[in-house]
């Protein structure tokens, strides 16, 4: 089969690999529909990862067809269309029992990290009967594959995590697909001002149509200082960053306001510098978080019932054979305005 290979930093190729296999009872191959890249990929090629190891096949996101399984699968069979989860999850261990499926004792962020991932015409997927889910019918591929990773994602590290409330004020730190997602689930619980920064003046647009309340880019404007005049000085109540560099995780430091929460979702590479020395009296959580998935069979209903419309994050589709290409549009979204891709096998 074809398979998009990690060598390590900034080294990527398309090759031919073994079809994968059932390794375990509880395991099935899966054939990929649509897959996509996400931001963590790029953090992977900037060698912000270190558990991926070269040789990897990358990807932890996309839909599918079952076509085979392991003889301890229970809950699917092949021929059934699903959708397969960034985090596997065994179920039974002392982290799932809790609902953080993310540390599984036997699973986790796994694919496309430290097992081979859905960037390839097939995948194996471990703890198939607790990491996939039926697709719905009647719902687009493209936009279920925004499911299996960025709307949980920006929804459970960003919103719930941020404990977004009615009323409240909320700014999103990066207008990426992640920030995006996290604006789009912020307004399931209806606060009176969600505030998007980004210096890319299109995806401001994109916010603005997503439904911000307001925009700031900070290569036009102090953005603190804009974030303070549009809530009467006060800060927000919840910052959230979804970018994953230091400027911004201290542009959340700068913004939240007393007793307010700095959600962080973005993937840190690099130490950020905590200013306690401004926020010691200011009564602020931090919270950071890998997301569950634990909000996908929600999730799912929402999408299915049409009441949240992931699809219009996509803006390029490609076929496998010109995955290189689509990681050089998405990795230069600047220019290509590039927020999710589409890749078919």
């Amino acid at each position: 089969m074809k398979a998009l290979v990690f060598h390590g930093p900034q080294q990527i190729s398309l090759e031919d690999r073994p079809m994968p296999e059932i390794q375990d009872p509880t395991d099935a191959i899966v054939r990929v529909l649509k897959t996509t890249i996400c931001g963590t990929d790029l953090h992977i090629l900037k060698g912000d990862v270190p558990t991926v190891e070269p040789g990897r096949i990358l990807g932890h996101e996309g839909v599918g067809e079952v076509v085979q399984t392991g003889n301890a699968v229970t809950a699917f069979k092949p021929g059934d269309r699903v959708l397969i989860s960034c985090i596997s999850s065994c179920g039974k261990c002392a982290a799932c029992r809790r609902g953080m499926y993310s540390h599984c004792a036997a699973g986790g962020w796994i694919l496309g990290n430290r097992i081979d991932g859905t960037q390839a015409e097939y995948v194996r997927t471990p703890h198939a009967d607790t990491s996939l889910y039926h697709a719905p019918d009647g719902v687009d591929d493209d936009a279920l594959v925004m499911l299996s990773d960025i709307l949980p994602t920006g929804f459970e590290c960003g919103v719930l995590n941020g404990k977004v409330q009615p009323g409240s004020s909320v700014a999103i730190v990066g207008a990426g697909p992640i920030g995006l997602a996290a604006l789009l689930t912020a307004q399931f619980f209806s606060p009176a001002q969600i505030i998007v920064v980004d210096p890319d003046l299109a995806r401001l647009e994109v916010a603005t149509r997503f439904g911000a309340t307001s925009v700031i880019s900070p290569t036009r404007e102090d953005a603190a200082e804009a974030v303070r005049r549009l809530t009467g000085g006060q800060g927000v109540d919840t910052a959230i960053e979804a970018v994953g560099v230091p400027a911004t995780f201290e542009l959340c430091e700068a913004i939240v306001a007393a007793g307010g929460i700095i959600a962080n979702v973005g993937v840190h590479g690099r130490k950020v510098d905590l200013h306690l020395e401004s926020l010691w009296d200011r009564n602020i959580s931090i919270t950071t978080r890998l997301v569950d998935t634990a909000a996908t069979p929600m999730l799912l209903k929402t999408v299915a019932s049409g009441r949240l419309t992931p699809g219009a994050l996509i803006t390029h589709h490609f076929s496998l054979a010109d995955i290189l290409n689509a990681y050089r549009t998405f990795g230069d979204a600047a220019n290509t305005h590039a927020l999710k891709v589409i890749i078919a096998p």
